[in-house]
């Protein structure tokens, strides 16, 4: 992987509001579909949660999903990420605890109350479970480099360097990256 291998932590983020809306890792599980462990897991940053159960934690806790991603300083106009500054996402799991062979990375997370989530995500090896998430809101991926198979309900697409595609994100979904290979994608995702 290219630029930053800062690791970004946003358990402590989930914890604090769950603590503060005084709700049990239970509560949490309920809402996300993995299992109170995990959700200790993810609070305790062993692990991290993919985008789309990112996205169900901030619906639950009614945040935008930019809120795991910010700092502590007021709202912008505008902002630049250098590439250096991205926050990295790695050690993904699945609802089944399982590793899901992807990072993703922040380009946004200065400006406050965004319309959209931008993130650049590596994909790597295949998981052994082909499961879809679906989550609120619609999404938009450009495949920036490989060859990525995208799974929408019950149909498989093949994009290729420079390929788009738009759907709604309640559609079940997964992106993979073709056997063997790596695949690197801008994802845009709004709530």
């Amino acid at each position: 992987m290219n630029g930053p291998q800062v690791e970004f932590k946003i358990g402590a983020k989930i914890k604090k509001l769950r603590k503060a809306r005084k709700l049990t890792l239970q509560d949490v599980a309920r809402e996300t579909g993995f299992s109170p462990a995990l959700i200790s897991q993810i609070e305790n940053n062993n692990v991290s949660p993919p985008i789309a159960t990112l996205s169900k934690i901030a619906r639950f806790f009614d945040v935008k999903m930019g809120h795991f991603f910010e700092d502590d300083e007021g709202d912008l106009k505008y902002e630049v990420v250098r590439k250096a500054e991205r926050r990295v996402v790695s050690r993904v799991i699945s609802n089944k605890g399982t590793g899901h062979g992807y990072i993703y990375e922040a380009l946004s997370f200065r400006k406050r109350n965004k319309k959209m989530e931008p993130f650049m995500l590596t994909v790597g090896e295949r998981p052994d479970e082909e499961m879809l998430y679906t989550h609120e809101g619609e999404e938009f991926l450009l495949i920036l480099r490989g060859r990525a198979e995208i799974l929408l309900e019950d149909e498989r697409f093949y994009l290729e360097e420079g390929d788009s595609i738009y759907f709604d994100s309640a559609l079940r979904h997964r992106l993979l990256a073709e056997e063997g290979t790596e695949v690197q994608v801008m994802a845009v995702v709004t709530r």
